[in-house]
Formats: structure tokens, sequence, C-alpha cells
């Protein structure tokens, strides 16, 4: 096994031949609490130096030069403007001396494909107990080399990859068992335990392409108050050692399946994906709906879902597996149509308004407003 590029998660032949897809998109433990205020910081602007001391008046030119330098209780700020994507951040904070990564303007930071692209991934990380937070990744107009078809793909334990923007990623590549993902955290070089929580990822993949994720966890941990949408193949994919994930809170529609609870070619664990929470999320008009495939368990539970209009079925659960609390009706999005670019916030009038359970439930929705009385379906509290 060739341990220089990861292998990402796709369903074997023989799990798809049942579902005739085609081939043309206890709980789990929490993460670590949050850290001690930062003890280092350093800054980076579009229009800095890599020659620079990274200072506020002296910034960096790219995340790269600043990771370099980053040591555990770090916070890198980086400045509104475009940014060559394409790199890779390697080094740890820890579980009280967190290493973040934070664009000063939620989606202000925009990383784009370079000229002459050398890998397949806008942003790899390696380094445990490291926060991304408020990126725009752009996969639009590549400037030749290596197509990007991974977005945010983060190997250490204990990432958090929060409030990102992650669109058209790998849509202009062919259909292979290679992959694409807008957020991928893998389990291959052994991380564990981590967040995907308040990103909004679309336009990922080829259309129906079953090797496509949005958001691919195969490890423990959670995924919860994200918007995903014009996914290839699964918006939400659990595969390879994937179990005890926590998924809540999720708006999806218009991909070829909603959510896919999935377990088999682990790397480490042995068993299937069990104990996995799949709570309170918005699954529409997707051509699958909620699906369990390949190793699962017997303890896994699902709760307080709205599951509507998904064209080849809205539930495939095994071992006599019964969601509860299931929502059947239309979400009522605020704007929604084939050919408009969405607003899944929900009407006052939706079935999802006050629907949701308490249990699992996200203490904020994706714009960070409180989850207080009533909890809504959805990554969107009204």
């Amino acid at each position: 096994m060739n341990r220089s590029r990861p292998h990402h998660p796709f369903l074997p032949a023989s799990l798809l031949a049942g579902l005739a897809l085609p081939l043309a998109a206890p709980a789990a433990p929490a993460a670590s609490p949050a850290a001690a205020p930062a003890t280092y910081h350093y800054y980076v602007a579009s229009n800095g130096s890599d020659a620079n001391p990274g200072t506020a008046a002296r910034p960096f030119e790219t995340i790269v030069r600043a990771s370099r330098v980053a040591l555990p209780g770090t916070t890198v700020h980086v400045a509104p403007g475009t940014y060559a994507g394409g790199f890779r951040t390697s080094m740890s904070g820890s579980a009280e001396r967190r290493i973040a990564y934070v664009s000063t303007t939620r989606g202000g930071a925009r990383l784009v494909p370079p000229r002459g692209s050398l890998t397949k991934m806008a942003w790899e990380n390696r380094g445990s107990f490291v926060d991304i937070v408020g990126f725009q990744v752009d996969g639009r107009h590549a400037h030749g080399g290596v197509r990007w078809t991974y977005g945010i793909y983060s190997a250490g334990s204990d990432s958090q990859i929060r409030n990102n923007h992650v669109h058209h990623v790998g849509q202009d590549v062919p259909c292979t068992s290679a992959g694409a993902a807008g957020i991928s955290v893998d389990s291959y070089y052994k991380g564990h335990l981590s967040t995907v929580s308040g990103n909004t990822v679309h336009d990922i993949g080829p259309t129906d392409c079953r090797f496509v994720q949005g958001i691919n966890m195969s490890t423990t941990g959670s995924v919860t108050n994200n918007v995903l949408y014009a996914i290839g193949g699964a918006a939400i994919q659990m595969w390879h050692d994937a179990t005890r994930v926590v998924v809540s809170h999720n708006t999806i529609a218009r991909s070829m399946t909603g959510i896919l609870v999935g377990g088999g070619d682990p790397y480490y664990i042995k068993g299937p994906n069990d104990f996995t929470r799949v709570h309170n999320n918005i699954v529409f008009d997707n051509k699958y709906g909620i699906s369990e495939q390949g190793a699962t368990g017997p303890n896994n539970s699902y709760r307080n879902n709205l599951v509507y209009l998904n064209a080849a079925a809205d539930w495939q659960l095994n071992n006599g597996l019964r969601h509860i609390g299931t929502v059947a009706q239309a979400p009522q999005f605020m704007r929604y149509g084939k050919g408009a670019v969405p607003d899944l916030r929900l009407r006052a009038g939706s079935p999802g308004v006050g629907q949701g359970s308490s249990e699992h439930a996200a203490a904020v929705d994706i714009a960070g407003k409180p989850r207080a009385g009533a909890i809504d379906i959805g990554a969107h509290q009204r």
C-alpha cells in the first residue's frame, strides 16, 4: 500500500448491486473542550511577504509559511483575499493548546487553484489538535496541472473543520474510484475523533458518481450543522473506520445519497459502524435518502429527521432498525429550485420547525444562533 497518497472511501460493487446505484453524487465521544486563549499570533495577508516576521503590521503572504512557525497555542489570522491553495500543514497542537487557522472574515480568505497545480487537495492537514475555520475553497478556474478533487483533507486527530465554504471541487474530472470530496476526515494516518461543523459544501464531483462525498468521515467524531447540496455521490458518508459518529442538524438536498452510514475496508478497527446517531437532519430531494450499507451495527439510531422526496428510497436500514419521529413532508425552504442558488433556511410554517430532538442537539445553529426552547430540524434554527 502506497502511503504517499490517502485511500478514500467508496462502495464496493457487491454492495451496490442490490441498490442498483448508477455509475455516472453509546454515542460518539465529544471533541476536546475549548482550548485556552492563544499564546502566539501570526498574521497572513495576500499583499504580505513570506520574508516578513508574520506580525499584524508585516504579515506573511502564505498560510503554509505561517504553519511552519506555528507552535501549540498559536492562532494564524488570515485576512480577506485570494490565496493559492494546494498545500500541506503538518504542525500539531495539543488538547489544551490547539493550533488554529482562522479566516478573519468568514469566507473572506479564498483558496483557489494555483498555476500548474501539483496536488489534488486544496488544503491537506496532517496535524492533530488543529482548527481550520472560516475559509472559502473555490475549485473553479484551474490553471493547469493536477485538478483538485479534495477541498479540505484532514488526517490528524481531534481536528475541527468549522464554518468553511467549500464548492466546485472535482467537477471536471472523470468518475473513478480515486474519488472526490469537499471535506474529508481520514483515519488512514491513524487520526481519530474529529469535528466537521457549520460548513457549506456544494457542487462537488461529477453528477451521479458513487465515489464522491460532500463530507467524508472515516473515523469517530461528529458532523453537525452543515448545509450540503449538489453532491455527485453521498452528501455525508461514513466508511472505513467510522463508528460512534454523531450526525446531527445537517441540511441536505439535490445529491445522489443524503446520508450514507456505512462500514467496510477498515484500516485499523474491527467491527461494524455502530452506535452512530443520526438525529435532526433534513434529507430532501436526493436519489436516496438515509442509507445503511456494508458493515453496520444494531445500535445505530435515527431520530427526528425530515426525510422526503428521495426518488429511489427515503430509507434503507439494516439489522431490523427503525427510524423514530420522522417528518415525511416537504421542508418548505425559503428558496429552492433546480436552477437557482438555494436558501435552505426554513419558512415559519415548515413542518421541521420545533420538531427536533434535544438528544445530540447542537447548542447553536450554522449561523451561531442559540437553539433555545423548541428545536428545529436541520442546520438553521428559526
